[in-house]
Protein backbone atom coordinates (compact mmCIF):
# COMPACT_ATOMS: atom_id res chain seq x y z
CA UNK A 1 0.00 0.00 0.00
CA UNK A 2 3.13 2.15 1.23
CA UNK A 3 5.41 3.51 -1.98
CA UNK A 4 7.39 5.54 0.61
CA UNK A 5 7.27 7.76 3.40
CA UNK A 6 9.69 10.33 4.77
CA UNK A 7 10.66 11.99 8.13
CA UNK A 8 12.38 15.43 8.85
CA UNK A 9 15.52 15.75 10.60
CA UNK A 10 16.86 18.66 12.12
CA UNK A 11 20.00 17.49 12.94
CA UNK A 12 20.36 15.32 9.47
CA UNK A 13 23.85 13.87 10.06
CA UNK A 14 23.11 12.97 13.10
CA UNK A 15 19.92 11.32 12.13
CA UNK A 16 21.37 9.94 8.79
CA UNK A 17 24.03 8.30 10.79
CA UNK A 18 21.23 6.59 13.19
CA UNK A 19 19.16 5.05 10.46
CA UNK A 20 22.21 3.93 8.06
CA UNK A 21 23.38 1.93 11.42
CA UNK A 22 19.70 0.54 12.74
CA UNK A 23 18.63 -0.25 9.32
CA UNK A 24 21.72 -1.89 8.33
CA UNK A 25 20.24 -5.48 10.42
CA UNK A 26 17.03 -4.96 8.78
CA UNK A 27 18.71 -5.02 4.97
CA UNK A 28 17.60 -1.57 3.91
CA UNK A 29 20.32 0.71 2.75
CA UNK A 30 20.98 3.95 1.55
CA UNK A 31 19.04 4.03 -1.95
CA UNK A 32 20.25 7.60 -2.85
CA UNK A 33 21.25 10.89 -1.75
CA UNK A 34 21.15 14.63 -2.64
CA UNK A 35 20.99 18.38 -1.76
CA UNK A 36 17.32 20.42 -2.96
CA UNK A 37 19.01 22.98 -5.20
CA UNK A 38 15.56 24.19 -6.54
CA UNK A 39 14.23 24.78 -3.11
CA UNK A 40 14.87 28.75 -3.24
CA UNK A 41 14.01 28.48 0.90
CA UNK A 42 16.37 26.13 1.63
CA UNK A 43 18.82 25.55 -1.21
CA UNK A 44 21.25 23.23 0.73
CA UNK A 45 18.44 21.30 2.07
CA UNK A 46 19.80 17.43 2.17
CA UNK A 47 17.82 14.45 1.99
CA UNK A 48 18.37 10.59 1.22
CA UNK A 49 16.41 8.01 1.28
CA UNK A 50 17.07 4.05 2.52
CA UNK A 51 15.34 0.86 1.00
CA UNK A 52 16.25 -2.15 -0.87
CA UNK A 53 16.72 -3.32 -4.54
CA UNK A 54 17.36 0.60 -5.62
CA UNK A 55 13.88 1.24 -4.72
CA UNK A 56 14.19 4.48 -1.94
CA UNK A 57 11.23 3.76 0.57
CA UNK A 58 12.10 6.00 3.66
CA UNK A 59 13.06 9.44 3.07
CA UNK A 60 15.03 11.80 5.36
CA UNK A 61 14.69 15.41 4.76
CA UNK A 62 16.27 18.07 6.58
CA UNK A 63 14.43 20.93 8.33
CA UNK A 64 15.33 23.56 9.74
CA UNK A 65 11.96 23.01 12.50
CA UNK A 66 11.45 19.89 14.01
CA UNK A 67 8.14 18.25 13.35
CA UNK A 68 5.55 16.72 15.41
CA UNK A 69 6.79 13.29 16.50
CA UNK A 70 5.98 10.20 14.71
CA UNK A 71 5.84 6.58 15.01
CA UNK A 72 7.05 3.72 12.36
CA UNK A 73 7.50 0.01 12.47
CA UNK A 74 10.12 -1.54 9.96
CA UNK A 75 9.89 -5.03 9.15
CA UNK A 76 12.48 -7.49 10.19
CA UNK A 77 12.75 -10.85 9.06
CA UNK A 78 13.87 -12.38 12.22
CA UNK A 79 13.85 -11.47 15.93
CA UNK A 80 17.33 -11.38 15.91
CA UNK A 81 17.60 -8.52 13.03
CA UNK A 82 14.91 -6.67 15.60
CA UNK A 83 17.50 -7.23 18.36
CA UNK A 84 20.42 -6.18 16.22
CA UNK A 85 18.36 -3.02 15.40
CA UNK A 86 17.49 -1.77 18.84
CA UNK A 87 21.55 -2.70 19.68
CA UNK A 88 22.68 -0.16 16.91
CA UNK A 89 19.93 1.93 17.23
CA UNK A 90 21.34 2.80 20.79
CA UNK A 91 24.80 2.82 19.54
CA UNK A 92 24.15 5.35 17.30
CA UNK A 93 21.87 7.95 18.97
CA UNK A 94 18.79 6.37 19.92
CA UNK A 95 17.34 6.53 23.06
CA UNK A 96 15.39 3.43 24.82
CA UNK A 97 11.79 3.29 24.22
CA UNK A 98 10.77 -0.60 24.95
CA UNK A 99 13.37 -3.21 24.41
CA UNK A 100 13.50 -6.41 22.31
CA UNK A 101 10.62 -8.64 22.65
CA UNK A 102 7.08 -10.12 22.40
CA UNK A 103 4.10 -7.96 22.66
CA UNK A 104 1.06 -11.25 22.98
CA UNK A 105 -1.28 -7.86 23.39
CA UNK A 106 -1.25 -7.53 19.38
CA UNK A 107 -0.51 -10.70 19.01
CA UNK A 108 0.97 -13.99 20.45
CA UNK A 109 4.20 -13.90 17.63
CA UNK A 110 4.45 -10.36 17.45
CA UNK A 111 8.55 -9.53 18.35
CA UNK A 112 9.20 -5.48 18.37
CA UNK A 113 12.01 -3.42 19.50
CA UNK A 114 11.24 0.66 19.97
CA UNK A 115 13.79 3.70 19.99
CA UNK A 116 13.50 7.60 19.65
CA UNK A 117 15.31 8.74 16.79
CA UNK A 118 17.61 12.45 16.97
CA UNK A 119 14.11 14.16 16.25
CA UNK A 120 11.85 12.40 18.65
CA UNK A 121 10.38 9.58 16.76
CA UNK A 122 9.52 6.81 18.01
CA UNK A 123 11.01 3.90 15.71
CA UNK A 124 10.42 0.38 16.00
CA UNK A 125 11.74 -2.98 14.34
CA UNK A 126 8.92 -5.83 14.40
CA UNK A 127 9.16 -9.38 13.32
CA UNK A 128 6.09 -10.99 13.14
CA UNK A 129 7.09 -14.96 12.75
CA UNK A 130 6.74 -17.77 15.43
CA UNK A 131 10.02 -18.28 17.29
Amino acid sequence: MIDHLSTYATDYPATKTFYAAAFAPLGYTLQTEFVAEWNPGFPTQRMCAFGVNGKPTFWIIETKEKSTPRHVAFSAASRDAVDQFYAEALTHGGKDNGQPGLRPHYHADYYGAFTIDPDGNNVEAVCHAPL
